[in-house]
């Protein structure tokens, strides 16, 4: 691979990271503007399907699926609607920054689910990594525990849910049938249900589905639904495919870092080097596992190698 498109792979997934962290701030401009949850997340995924759809009908994309990858879809789409539920849930208690850092967690609870349920082997270095990543979520939250009581306890509660449940989707796209589907093709329904699933849900807790009046908030809406959804899907696609997964994770640090900015900015969030601290022991313990875990599957491929070197020179 030339400098170039490796360069490329490298924006692209710094646009992905970031432009997915200005999610909390539409999110609660949306929620100020009189929405409900349901109804932000509505508007958000179902703006976000359509531009999706848009986009792979002029790419001549080909959107057929069969029942059992549709059952696949189904639970997936749940999985991934609940992560984005609950993170909602944790910025209406907690600072926006605390719950997009606590969010990032997410590939530890991948790799503890993968040595759980597929009995993948879990090293000494990512049980450090977890015993710090805890640290520094306490280090987050501490200041957030020490002045808002049950709502602080909700919203901490609320953000690490969407760490187990963003951990099963990922660990679903990995092995179940969604791992064959085409990547644009999976990213359309899962959004497109979460639409769904969210204007239902609006219709039975809210009673029907507001329609959204005023520029503002119909800026808001296209900037959850179109940078912060359907642009960053996207350019997370193609950073994957020019620098490979485990380079796009490093660059994920890049969402709570562009959440707790704006937060700070925007919402005038609290920065105290507690925070700081508990945000450096999240990214170096993340950044680890996904380095270690990089370096086995090259450790795992280069067995298989050989084995298939040793198998042809017997032949």
């Amino acid at each position: 691979m030339n400098r170039t498109e490796s360069l490329k792979g490298i924006v692209y997934a710094i646009l992905s990271s970031s432009t997915f962290g200005f999610a909390p701030f539409f999110t609660l401009l949306l929620i100020d503007g009189g929405l409900s949850s349901f109804e932000v997340l509505f508007y958000r995924w179902g703006v976000a399907a359509i531009a999706l759809a848009c986009t792979g009908i002029a790419a001549k994309q080909s959107f057929r699926i069969g029942w059992q990858n549709f059952a696949t879809v189904c639970m997936l789409g749940i999985a991934r609607a609940m992560t984005s539920l609950s993170l909602v849930y944790a910025y209406q208690n907690i600072s926006t920054g605390v719950a997009s850092s606590i969010h990032f967690l997410y590939p530890l609870a991948v790799a503890c689910g993968m040595a759980l349920f597929f009995r993948e082997r879990i090293s000494w270095k990512v049980i450090a990594a977890i015993i710090a990543s805890l640290a520094g979520a306490i280090c987050l939250s501490s200041d957030d525990l020490s002045s808002g009581g049950e709502n602080a306890v909700a919203g901490i509660t609320a953000a690490c849910l969407s760490v187990l449940f963003y951990g099963t989707y990922i660990i679903g796209v990995r092995k179940t049938r969604a791992a064959s589907m085409d990547s644009a093709v999976l990213t359309f329904y899962v959004t497109a249900f979460g639409g769904v699933l969210f204007g239902m849900g609006s219709l039975v807790f809210n009673g029907g589905i507001q329609i959204v009046s005023g520029w503002k908030m119909w800026l808001c809406v296209l900037g959850i639904a179109l940078p912060t959804t359907a642009l960053s899907n996207i350019t997370l696609v193609q950073a994957i495919k020019r620098i490979g997964p485990t380079m796009t994770s490093l660059f994920g640090a890049m969402e709570p870092l562009t959440a707790m900015v704006v937060g700070i900015l925007a919402f005038g969030e609290r920065f105290t080097w507690l925070t700081a601290v508990g945000m450096v022991l999240v990214i170096v313990a993340v950044s680890s596992v996904v380095l270690n875990s990089a370096a086995a599957e090259r450790a795992s491929a280069g067995k298989q190698d050989n084995s298939n070197r040793a198998l042809r020179h017997v032949n």
